[in-house]
């Protein structure tokens, strides 16, 4: 005898009402194992798999990628041997007025009844909600009560392991698991862990920020390939718009001579780099940054536009764009101003690594108060860099070419970079900005300010 349960989209915690489906791991008719991934979905820029907590075969899924779900909805329906369904049709629900034992079930519209699929479906069926909700019994869908948190790259690596993560202790925001915890199960529990037995008709890996790819059009050379905006590319593309649309830019271009700042980085690399790390420009720059914002309170701010409030931080919480090859992600180097150089190079060297590789918490991504843009060695002459909405500004570095430059009469080879800033002008002015770069310009010409009290 088989039922059908249903397994509704999970609280995330975090106030999180709603989340997008950016992959499905499963289709209609697939026959899936407990704990088998069945989607990937993603929260601001935080991706969750959602497992199966049952055995069984795939009759529905939800919604289509890129589709955004509100948590309690119904993600997928299975049909499971020998066990009652978590969620009865809904049309059972609608007209039956108590629950009582029958030997088939009651008529059902076409809407809401589960049609039988012999064979894959190529795309998601979607479910009909219950057609009174107050009739539906209660959630047995997954919650953060009985389901670990952890990210995509940390759930695989601990399948590949053998590890069951709901043996885990996590240590991270909201009992998340983080790879130190996950080392330190492996570590006093390596002799006793086996590699799991490959999951039944699972489905291939899908990447999770992997955007579905439309079928090509055209013949041979005038082809054209449509992808579907989801997940973090989505997310970028709404907050870049929001920022634009809500905030009036204005840069402000400077010239900086950092031939004595590279000449000390290169010196401390020689003597220290061994034992410390290799320096950056970017640990320089960002001491810099926070040594100046001291002296201009309203650009370490950030602004509730809605609440009609600026919000001004004596901490400096440095964000560092990162390019990744899901997208742009932004981690935060927080309280920057406790960090001397190598420990902030170190922090950023990790915090780049954690987003590049799909490892950084929320926490991580989130809180910044003014932020560092770069592109090193592709970073131009000039750029006009978008501000990270709520903050009020953000510092674009350049290239550093090497250009003749004349100094006490005299033509020299100078090491030269242009910082290309915006500003929101709703709460920095002209003045003030130009003021900011100057100052910060200041510091970065003559480097060994940088270390005077």
């Amino acid at each position: 005898m088989s039922s059908e349960h249903v397994i509704k989209m999970p609280d995330i915690g975090e106030g999180i009402v709603e989340v997008e489906v950016v992959a499905w791991r499963v289709q209609a008719g697939d026959q899936v194992s407990e704990d088998q991934i069945l989607a990937d979905v993603m929260t601001d820029k935080a991706t969750v798999e959602i497992p199966s907590p049952v055995k069984g075969r795939v009759l529905a899924l939800g919604g289509e990628v890129g589709e955004l779900m509100r948590v309690g909805s119904a993600l997928i329906r299975i049909e499971v041997e020998g066990e009652a369904g978590a969620l009865a049709p809904a049309a059972s629900a609608a007209t039956a007025p108590a629950p009582a034992p029958s030997p088939a079930p009651a008529p059902v519209s076409a809407a809401s009844a589960p049609a039988p699929v012999p064979a894959p479906s190529p795309s998601p069926t979607p479910i009909a909600p219950p057609a009174v909700a107050a009739h539906a019994p209660q959630d047995l869908g997954l919650s953060l009560a009985d389901k670990p948190i952890a990210s995509p790259s940390l759930r695989r690596r601990a399948w590949e392991l053998g590890v069951d993560l709901t043996q885990v202790r996590g240590t991270g925001l909201g009992d998340r698991i983080m790879q130190a915890d996950l080392d330190a199960f492996v570590a006093s529990h390596g002799s006793q862990l086996r590699p799991p037995a490959p999951a039944v008709a699972s489905a291939p890996a899908v990447a999770p920020t992997s955007a579905p790819r439309l079928p090509r059009s055209g013949s041979r050379g005038d082809g054209v390939e449509a992808i579907r905006i989801v997940g973090l590319r989505r997310k970028i593309a709404e907050k870049m718009q929001d920022a634009k649309r809500r905030i009036p830019h204005f840069s402000y271009v400077e010239e900086v001579d950092v031939t004595e700042l590279e000449a000390l980085r290169l010196k401390l690399n020689i003597q220290y780099g061994a034992s410390r790390g290799k320096l950056t420009l970017l640990p320089l720059l960002a001491r810099a940054i926070v040594r100046t914002l001291p002296d201009f309170p309203q650009i370490n701010a950030r602004l509730d536009d809605e609440a009609g409030v600026i919000n001004r931080f004596d901490a400096v919480h440095l964000g560092v764009a990162a390019q990744t090859p899901a997208g742009l992600m932004v981690p935060v180097l927080r309280h920057a101003e406790s960090h001397d150089l190598w420990s902030c190079a170190a922090e950023i060297r990790r915090l780049a690594e954690a987003a590049r590789s799909g490892r950084a918490t929320r926490d991580e991504l989130s809180g910044s108060t003014i932020t560092i843009s770069s592109l090193g060695a592709l970073g131009g002459i000039v750029t006009t860099p978008v501000i990270n909405s709520p903050e009020v500004a953000i510092v674009g570095v350049n290239r550093i070419v090497e250009r003749p430059m004349i100094r006490n009469g005299q033509v020299v080879a100078r090491q030269m970079m242009n910082l290309s800033s915006s500003f929101d002008h709703r709460v920095v002015d002209g003045q003030d900005a130009a003021e900011f770069i100057q100052a910060l310009r200041g510091l970065m010409e003559s480097p060994a300010l940088l270390f005077i009290d």
